[in-house]
């Protein structure tokens, strides 16, 4: 099973907290799907190696529970999904909303003939 690095490959130097929280949750995401996808593997082949008749008492939890956790890993990563979606959005938001800022301020400094701050 792969190991999440501490900094992931997309990082960059200059990237704001959100942008390093979205990669960290990308890179989070990759392997809470590999992890599914193994999963899924791993129960197909018990359900298909174990005779039924020896699917019973602790040997048929077993296979129940690599199934349910088969399904939570999977609305995990659909979740981690999600929330990347929308820290991406708030990432793009932002870096509208302080292009518009730093154009303000510029324009302001114009006006009253100082030098922007930023």
């Amino acid at each position: 099973m792969s190991q999440l690095s501490p900094v992931s490959p997309n990082a960059k130097k200059d990237a704001t907290p959100l942008e390093r929280a979205l990669d960290k949750n990308e890179a989070v995401k990759e392997t809470v799907e590999q992890s599914a996808a193994e999963l899924v593997m791993v129960n197909t082949v018990l359900n298909q190696e174990i005779p039924e008749h020896i699917q019973t008492g602790d040997v048929a939890q077993a296979l129940q529970k690599t199934s349910e956790l088969e399904t939570r890993i999977q609305d995990s990563a659909e979740e981690l999904h999600q929330v990347n979606e929308a820290l991406a959005q708030e990432i793009d938001e932002r870096t509208e909303l302080e292009g518009k800022l730093a154009k303000t301020e510029a324009a302001l400094a114009k006006a009253t003939g100082k030098t922007a701050s930023r």
